[in-house]
């Protein structure tokens, strides 16, 4: 009986078009941000497990892969394993995102880098998903940061240079979710929630859209997070928000829960993006969360009306560096939801210029042939040597739907490329 060759489940093979397709929306990508100023770096795809495991990378560090100590036996495994030693199990781990590592980073080359360092950061990562579709235990990260700078200059310039990642990928239609922590703080807070419960309670907010505002209410108080006897200011505080969510300040008192400044420091970055990006609004969300435990300033969200999750985001984590160095260091970071958005990009069609096939028969000497090779690559065309088959239809029809545009025959009496006939594959 064959033994199953598919790969590891959560994880997936790239046939050539799909992978070309991966690189042309990741090129775009880099080349966008690298023109915005961003520096791109590499850090290892293992991190120490501790590292990992520091409360820094919030439900997360649940789902990341463990590796095993080196030099233990099966029994001593078993043992550990058994005992729930995990950390006498495992020594290293593999990335389940790119912040931890960046932060790793920073505090490792301080030294050698500017005062407000601007990173990029393209690689996968791996978490150990229930594989679902949308949800694989490999995927594609791709993050801006910015370290050093402690205000929304910082907030405005990922979120601008995002705006143009996106256009340069032929993305249209997208609008910018944002809400602060601090103003998410207050709101909890005004209710009675415990500090201990509030990343808890944030969570039930985050449920908003899907359940309503009764429904946040409800769960908050089956959760013992909200006292029934508060609940209906609960609900009169998220009933009673405006629509477009910037009124907050207009009237002759502002909310009580407000924190004025976060909600100042909102309109600041909306202002600034308006006046680079006016066909990108930017969306005060009061219940917009970010699932992720470090975050402790602004938070944003690409949100796009034809799709039913977010296109990417991030937030300020100004606590998270310190955790490292003993000092805080500001921070803020963007990511793309790469494996949602490369579905979306097309590979324009001038890629595949000049993709040229040469069929040849079994008689064309081999130096003819590569020479005929080489001064069509020298010339800029990509060139893929076929030998002719008795039914070349089947053989040609693969090669257009790999993206070669044209072929040509060459012959034993074929001496030079001037020779050549190119006929269209489509």
């Amino acid at each position: 009986m064959a033994q199953p060759v598919n790969p590891p489940r959560g994880m997936r093979d790239f046939l050539p078009a799909d992978k070309a397709r991966r690189e042309h929306a990741l090129g775009v990508i880099r080349q966008s941000y690298t023109a915005q100023g961003f520096d791109e770096i590499e850090t290892p795809v293992m991190e120490d497990a501790a590292r990992l495991h520091s409360g820094l990378g919030g439900d997360n560090e649940k789902l990341a892969f463990g590796i095993l100590r080196r030099g233990l036996n099966a029994e001593a495994v078993a043992e550990l394993a058994h005992a729930g030693d995990l950390e006498a199990l495992t020594d290293l781990g593999l990335r389940f995102d790119l912040t931890v590592p960046l932060a790793r980073f920073y505090a490792t080359h301080r030294a050698a880098l500017p005062g407000v360092f601007k990173s990029i950061q393209i690689a996968p990562v791996w978490r150990a998903e229930r594989p679902q579709k949308g949800r694989y235990r490999q995927f594609v990260q791709c993050d801006i940061d910015i370290i050093g700078e402690q205000g929304v200059i910082a907030e405005i310039e990922l979120i601008t240079s995002t705006i143009a990642a996106l256009s340069a990928l032929g993305l249209t239609g997208c609008a910018i979710r944002i809400n602060h922590r601090a103003i998410l703080r207050g709101l909890i807070g005004s209710w009675g929630v415990p500090e201990a419960d509030y990343e808890r309670a944030m969570i039930t907010i985050d449920k908003e859209d899907k359940i309503g505002v009764e429904g946040v209410v409800v769960e908050l108080v089956d959760l013992g997070l909200l006292d029934a006897d508060r609940s209906a200011a609960a609900t009169e505080d998220l009933a009673g928000l405006p629509d477009d969510g910037w009124g907050l300040l207009d009237g002759e008192t502002a909310p009580r829960w407000l924190d004025a400044d976060a909600y100042r420091q909102l309109h600041d970055i909306r202002d600034a993006v308006a006046a680079v990006a006016p066909e990108v609004p930017l969306v005060f969300s009061h219940n917009l969360v970010r699932g992720m435990g470090y975050y402790t300033g602004a938070i944003f969200e690409i949100q796009h009306p034809e799709f039913g999750f977010s296109l990417g985001g991030g937030g300020r984590y100004d606590g998270m560096i310190g955790r490292f160095l003993g000092s805080d260091v500001p921070a803020v970071g963007f990511s793309l939801g790469f494996e949602r958005i490369v579905d979306l990009v097309d590979v324009p069609e001038g890629d595949a210029a000049g993709a040229t096939v040469l069929v040849y028969d079994r008689d064309v000497d081999p130096a003819t042939l590569f020479r005929l090779k080489t001064q069509l690559v020298d010339a800029g065309a990509r060139v893929r040597i076929e030998r002719r088959v008795k039914n070349l239809k089947p053989l040609l029809e693969r090669l257009s739907e790999a993206g070669y545009t044209r072929f040509a025959t060459v012959t034993a009496q074929t001496e030079d490329v001037a020779q050549l006939q190119f006929r269209d594959l489509a």
